[in-house]
């Protein structure tokens, strides 16, 4: 059983702060630390929070309110976890970004509220030159192995799948699915709704509401069961597809498909953000769509 980190010797030596006044076990609103648990001095840990057996918290570490680091984790650098994330044994968050141009320097995580991080999950730090910031955003679930490099930014309830993997720099939208094994080559964007199926190597940018597939990856469709499972109106469905083969399949230059696209389904909010997607184009260039998948 967890217990405070007043009758821990360990614990008690680190002289971190907990957000409550008293001690208690967790769940009654107190931070509850085992006292194999290493924590530096300046550590933060939140109410109701549970830090588990053979955790390691760094000085600069803030733990949100309700979160609970089950066993082995390790929490470095200036990281702030948010309110009621479960964090499973040996994930490694915070770490210094493997980067040979990284210099040393103190840089940031921060990873939203309400996530679930699996067993051996690695989320670093920036780097100085990248901005100095890696970003998880809320209800994100990162399955075993799956790793979040330097300086990328994931958006809320992405769900990244065993082995899952970014390169640094990379940004992913809302709700994108990285599937098994998976890579993103760094500087990469995926936009929000989009899928990226099992043992997929992205090369370039993914569009909103994409299916990219295949170990060179390329669009196979659109991520039409994401849609399905959110709910999206048939009439938004249909409207995506006919502006996908459109944009894809077109004999035109992309430029005019966009204007083409643009004019006659620019009052659609999903077909506006691919078109504005495309139209802010990252260093990486677009993946294009297999030639036999219109999806």
């Amino acid at each position: 059983m967890p217990i405070s980190r007043e009758s821990g010797e360990r614990a008690s030596s680190a002289k971190a702060r907990v957000s409550s006044p008293s001690a208690g076990l967790s769940g009654s609103g107190v931070a509850a630390i085992h006292p194999t648990a290493l924590l530096e001095p300046g550590a933060v840990i939140g109410k109701g929070a549970s830090i588990g057996p053979y955790c390691i918290v760094g000085g600069n570490v803030v733990v949100g309110d309700g979160c609970k680091l089950v066993a082995h984790v390790h929490v470095a650098g200036q990281t702030t976890i948010g309110a009621r994330t479960i964090v499973y044994p040996f994930a490694s968050l915070g770490g210094p970004p493997q980067s040979l141009s990284y210099r040393g320097t103190l840089t940031r995580l921060i990873i939203g509220a309400d996530c679930d991080i699996r067993h051996n999950v690695t989320i670093n730090a920036g780097t100085e030159d990248g901005g100095g910031l890696t970003e998880v955003g809320d209800r994100g679930f990162f399955m075993a192995n799956s790793h979040v490099a330097h300086d990328c930014h994931v958006g809320h309830d992405a769900v990244f799948a065993n082995c899952a993997t970014l390169g640094g720099h990379c940004i992913v939208g809302d709700y994108v699915f990285m599937g098994g094994l998976s890579g993103a080559h760094q500087f990469t964007r995926i936009g929000s709704h989009a899928m990226i199926a099992g043992a997929a190597g992205v090369r370039g940018d993914v569009i909103p509401f994409g299916l990219a597939a295949g170990p060179f990856a390329r669009l196979r469709g659109l991520n039409l069961v994401g849609m399905k499972r959110r709910k999206f109106p048939t009439e938004t469905v249909r409207t995506l597809r006919v502006a996908y083969r459109m944009l894809f399949f077109g004999k035109d230059v992309m430029e005019r498909r966009l204007e083409v696209v643009e004019s006659k389904f620019g009052d659609n909010e999903a077909v506006a953000q691919i078109v504005a997607f495309i139209r802010n184009a990252g260093s990486r260039p677009l993946c294009h769509a297999s030639p036999t998948q219109e999806n």
